[in-house]
């Protein structure tokens, strides 16, 4: 076949996969980001230390609040392979300064009020992991994170009156579910285009309804409220498409699956619905290129994303700069790094770098707190003796040219 005729079968078959056809450039001017030479890395801040041994530290889709004389608070996620246990909480500390970590107790029933942070109504067994913070314009605070369990694979919401002390409010009837959870069924995994959890039975519990279709997602996930109230959530889609397909990767840890990005809106930020395809590759990309999260920035002008650019050849993960004026239509000027990976032994950051959950503008600097991983994503390959993660920072005075 001809490499033309190629691309046009390739574009086909997106099409019949729901990958109509990305991103399309706006006709008239549309603004412009900085370029990468806009951003200054400042290294690594911390990594995990100590108990529990070979855990990772990660700031994955999760916020960061200035708190004053210079002092930050990072909210974090402990992960790592199998085994070890996963966990929410937040490191405190200065840039160039020692960093001192706390992490929630979490109990079945009232949440724990003499803990630093806590997080009650989770059940026995249920971890969190990747951790969105909210402060509610009620003046509330509200957690969402992922919870990973027996046969549990969840996002849930957590509210708080004091920020400390959370508790969960939709343990039965999540925000999102991941195909692996309990209460998707098979007729729901088909009905969401995931032929492979055809037969798998649900197994949710008497009073837990069964998982909806159109809230079965994969596992990134960032949620923003919005000006009058509402919210609005990106997570990752699963596409599914076969071995002939040339998109389909055996080297990748969820062969035959494509990962692209929708949009849900709320009323309340617990009932999503309104779910939108909005990135997806197109033409102009690489046939291993796949959307692993986007973390937004409402900014004056726009919202700025970061956008997970992954390479299934290669097995790494960049940050992609994007951008949009309504969260639906997303311009994606670069298609490549914002910055750079790092050098194989100069910092955790020479595979993968996920984003957080927004930049945060702070004594004239827009700060990029990510995280670092100094391995393939199919943990193949490692750069060192060791995997690790770690979590960095970069700093640019404007994200607009």
């Amino acid at each position: 076949m001809k490499p033309h005729s190629s691309r046009r079968a390739l574009l086909r078959a997106m099409t019949g996969a729901g990958l109509a056809l990305g991103t399309r450039a706006a006709l008239s001017e549309t603004p412009r980001l900085v370029t990468p030479a806009a951003w200054q890395k400042r290294g690594e801040l911390f990594r995990h230390r100590g108990a529990p041994k070979g855990a990772w530290v990660q700031n994955f889709t999760s916020t960061a609040e200035p708190l004053g004389e210079d002092r930050w608070r990072l909210w974090t996620s402990l992960s790592g392979p199998k085994g070890v246990a996963k966990s929410i909480g937040f490191h405190e500390g200065r840039i160039g300064g020692d960093w001192r970590r706390t992490y929630a107790v979490c109990t079945p029933g009232a949440p724990d009020r003499s803990a630093a942070l806590a997080i009650g109504g989770l059940p026995d067994e249920w971890q969190p992991v990747q951790g969105v913070t909210l402060r509610l314009q009620d003046g509330c605070s509200r957690l969402y994170f992922w919870a990973h369990g027996p046969n549990i694979v969840r996002y849930l919401a957590a509210d708080s009156k004091d920020g400390r002390t959370f508790r969960v409010i939709n343990a039965l009837t999540p925000c999102l579910y991941h195909p692996g959870d309990r209460a998707v069924g098979g007729e729901a995994a088909v009905a969401a285009g995931l032929n492979r959890w055809a037969k798998k039975k649900a197994a949710n519990l008497p009073g837990e309804p069964p998982a909806p279709p159109a809230l079965i997602s994969n596992d990134a996930t960032n949620v923003y409220q919005l000006p009058d109230g509402s919210f609005e959530l990106y997570t990752v889609a699963l596409v599914s498409v076969g071995r002939d397909d040339p998109r389909f990767a055996a080297n990748d840890n969820i062969p035959g699956l494509i990962r692209v990005i929708d949009r849900f809106t709320s009323a309340d930020g617990l009932n999503w619905g309104n779910r939108q395809r909005v990135i997806f590759p197109d033409a102009q990309d690489p046939v291993d290129l796949q959307f692993y999260y986007l973390s937004v920035t409402h900014t004056e002008r726009g919202r700025v994303g970061l956008l997970g650019h992954y390479r299934l050849g290669a097995q790494t993960l960049d940050i992609e700069p994007c951008f949009s004026s309504d969260g639906l239509t997303w311009q994606r000027p670069l298609r490549q790094a914002w910055m750079p990976r790092d050098a194989p032994g100069t910092t955790a950051a020479s595979y993968l770098l996920h984003a957080p959950h927004a930049l945060v503008r702070h004594d004239g600097l827009w700060h990029l707190f990510y995280t670092g991983g100094n391995f393939a994503h199919n943990h193949r390959h490692t750069h060192g003796d060791a995997e690790t993660r770690a979590v960095l920072l970069a700093t640019c005075a404007e994200l607009w040219a």
